[in-house]
């Protein structure tokens, strides 16, 4: 700290030198902020601006930097400056641009400027330029779990960019459920007939590949480490052998809903009630020919396809989702038959037809000319008659009940992600049992049977497997970054993470083995994966402040603190996504990060020059996350949408960073209101951390009695979900907040 020197540069672009004093700015940098340089620039932003902040740098000893000119989210590649540290205030979307250009409203634009430049100062002086652990070297290998479609996919391109790759699949064959298909869906133009699959190729291309390792009739016994030394066991027929892998792709795939769930509609009862796999083995083994019904061998001239068997349903044991490529699938299995005979009788009975894709729309056209009959109906019963099948149908065009014939009925019944143990229903490790431990020092464990088959068997305090989402489709941040787990450096692809069909888990896996690399070279360096990809920081603690409450290994999002045999925190810095959650947890403030810590954010609330209570000016805090609320309030200035003059946003890493002590340190020192804004919690969330919205949430229902106790009324403390989107909304929030001031009266712990 004694050797460090301040640079704090004011733009004078944007039209900020001519709504702002910058000379005043340029004062309080340099008296307030103990700022060593200070300069001022037409254009920070220019060749010229950035030249004369790198000279100070390289000649001047300047290894703190403050940047008062735009959003830290403009300008970045301009604004990097990787050998200091950096402190960007926001004065034009922050405050120019979010503030009407009147003389009425000029003296409270400059106080606004004038506290993000005390702010600024405030925070740089306790940061510190970030450096890796050094604690992996560069792994090239990525472990692919599976060899369908997806996995192969993930392999071929890993291999086809120079990381090695091994294939880990549990059957004696590649090609998982594609290579039992006879025909496939579609994906060149003109889309008008099923296409011979290029599974059989996929696998020769594995095969010749020499930078891929294939394990057949294998598992994972174990899987151990982090990012950049992940160790995995793997289980042969020839023994266990031991691996290091630098990530992971898990494309373990689906298993079909089991049709014997079904019995209104005569699977079990009647062998001519067949599923879609197994009509894909029937029609391989026919190979153009005649396809025969099980029963009794005769050649088929009617078939009924049954869409949404035990799907898109609320019953018990049916899966509430569409499954998304049956429809597709059904139209390609009908053309088998109007393609070997257009004689046969082919019926689709369907409540609402989904074919999605580019050729989705021509595919079903191309089998209305091939006279592929498509009937809305809800089949309810299907069952053996003299010499066939009886199918009971509720018509939804004409609304009435009927009965036709069949000689087969094939069943659409949909994907089971193959996505191992639920750690969710294992451990249960909500937010309220965390604080509940805290409180006492123990921790709950839980005790539970495994229900089914590990795929990953992770040596995780957090579980075997990564964790699931709803209807158990394996955990993958779905609205923000697909392929991404809670596990860092683990990535899902292909139906495991969501519905699919083959061209799509060829898409999906393709973006999973190139997240799989980014990894790869983020932990060689000892970078963070996303959100905050390429930031060195990662926590440190004060161990002889730590009183071993296991808040922070409870409650990390991504298993990435572990415990010593002491029962101290062990953090793992490649598992680590630097949200900070960590740190918001911690009673007693001993873990930081470099470049953010409760120091960095808490000397920021203090520095903000809160007026008396005679002037009758509030201050309200908004503490907003960096990745939706802080990005929706940058939008709104953009779109010139004002907000209250008495705000002071300070962008957090996630909401899941705050620590109480932020709020009741703003509280005691005459801030009027806090508002926090993060990210969509719950089913649906939106956290790019995952939970940490929902911990800040329950942190924030427990400060109401610390506001009693303070004597304050608890209007004044406010936590709000925020979507990116919300660009009217989230400044209208910081409004609300100002209205409710200006209702309950001004805090009475002014000084």
């Amino acid at each position: 700290m004694a050797d460090m020197k301040i640079g704090a540069y004011i733009c004078k672009g944007c039209g900020l030198g001519e709504r702002l004093d910058t000379g005043a700015l340029e004062n309080i940098a340099s008296r307030e902020g103990k700022a060593d340089i200070v300069r001022q620039h037409d254009y920070l932003c220019s060749a010229e601006g950035v030249a004369l902040i790198r000279k100070d740098i390289d000649e001047e000893g300047v290894d703190h930097v403050v940047v008062a000119a735009c959003s830290r989210r403009a300008k970045t590649d301009a604004f990097r400056f990787e050998d200091v540290a950096c402190s960007r205030v926001n004065l034009r979307e922050g405050v120019i641009w979010i503030r009407p250009d009147t003389e009425e409203a000029r003296e409270t634009t400059q106080e606004m400027a004038e506290d993000y430049v005390r702010m600024g100062c405030a925070e740089v002086r306790h940061m510190k330029v970030p450096h890796p652990s050094n604690e992996q070297p560069r792994n090239t290998h990525v472990l692919v779990v599976g060899g369908g479609v997806s996995g192969m996919t993930a392999a071929l391109e890993a291999a086809r960019a120079g990381y090695a790759a091994t294939i880990v699949e549990k059957a004696d064959h590649l090609g998982g459920h594609a290579a039992e298909l006879w025909r496939r869906i579609p994906t060149r133009a003109p889309y008008s007939d099923p296409e011979v699959p290029e599974i059989d190729a996929m696998i020769a291309a594995v095969q010749a590949e020499p930078n891929i390792t294939v394990y057949l009739n294998a598992r994972l016994k174990k899987t151990s480490g982090a990012p950049g030394r992940f160790y995995a066991d793997i289980e042969t027929p020839d023994g266990v052998v031991t691996e290091s892998f630098g990530s992971i792709v898990q494309a373990s795939g689906f298993k079909p809903y089991d049709a014997n769930r079904l019995p209104e509609f005569g699977y079990g009862k009647s062998p001519d009630v067949v599923t879609q796999l197994e009509l894909e083995r029937m029609a391989r083994e026919a190979d153009g020919a005649p396809i025969k019904r099980p029963s009794d061998g005769k050649e088929v001239t009617k078939v009924v396809f049954v869409q949404c068997a035990g799907q898109r349903s609320d019953e018990e044991g049916h899966l509430p989702y569409c499954s998304g490529y049956c429809c597709s699938a059904s139209i390609k299995q009908a053309m088998y038959f109007k393609d070997q005979n257009p004689d046969i009788d082919t019926v689709i009975y369907y409540t609402d037809l989904r074919t999605p894709g580019a050729g989705g729309e021509d595919f079903y056209r191309s089998a209305q000319d091939k006279e592929v009959i498509f009937s809305k109906a809800v089949v309810k019963e299907v069952t053996p008659g003299d010499g066939g099948l009886q199918v009971r149908l509720h018509d939804l065009i004409l609304d009435e009940e009927a009965v036709t014939d069949a000689d087969l009925v094939v069943l659409a019944t949909g994907m089971v992600p193959n996505s191992g143990v639920d750690i969710e229903k294992l451990t249960k490790p909500n937010v309220e049992e965390a604080g509940d431990e805290a409180e006492g020092g123990q921790e709950a464990e839980a005790t539970v049977e495994i229900p089914v088959e590990s795929i990953l068997n992770l040596d995780y305090r957090q579980g075997p497997d990564v964790p699931q989402l709803v209807h158990g489709f394996a955990d993958s941040h779905f609205i923000c970054f697909p392929y991404e787990t809670r596990r860092t450096g683990i990535y899902t692809t292909g139906p495991v993470r969501r519905p699919m069909d083959i061209a799509q888990a060829m898409d999906d896996a393709t973006g999973a083995a190139m997240k799989a690399i980014q990894e790869i070279e983020n932990a060689a360096r000892g970078r963070a994966a996303h959100p905050r990809s390429g930031d060195l920081s990662f926590p440190e603690f004060r161990k002889e402040g730590c009183t071993q409450c296991k808040r922070c290994t409870v409650e990390c999002p991504f298993g990435a603190i572990n415990e010593d045999e002491q029962r101290y925190p062990v953090f793992n810095e490649s598992r680590c996504r630097r949200c900070g959650t960590c740190m918001g947890a911690c009673p007693v403030r001993v873990i930081s990060f470099e470049n953010y810590s409760v120091d960095t954010v808490g000397q920021q609330i203090k520095a903000v020059e809160v007026p008396e209570e005679s002037e009758e000016k509030p201050r309200i805090l908004v503490l907003a996350c960096e990745n939706d609320a802080y990005p929706a309030l940058d939008m709104a200035a953009h779109n010139g949408i004002a907000y209250s003059a008495f705000a002071r946003v300070i962008p957090v890493r996630c909401l899941g960073s705050v620590n109480t002590i932020w709020v009741t340190d703003a509280l005691n020192s005459g801030y009027d209101g806090v508002v926090l804004m993060g990210c969509r919690k719950g089913e649906d969330y939106q956290c790019h951390f995952v939970k940490g919205s929902e911990m800040a949430h329950y942190r924030m229902s427990k400060i109401f009695d610390t506001l009693q106790q303070l004597g304050l009324e608890t209007e004044r403390v406010v936590t709000h979900e925020v979507a990116i989107t919300d660009i009217q909304r989230a400044p209208g929030l910081i409004d609300e907040m100002a209205q409710t001031i200006e209702q309950i009266g001004l805090s009475p712990l002014k000084f």
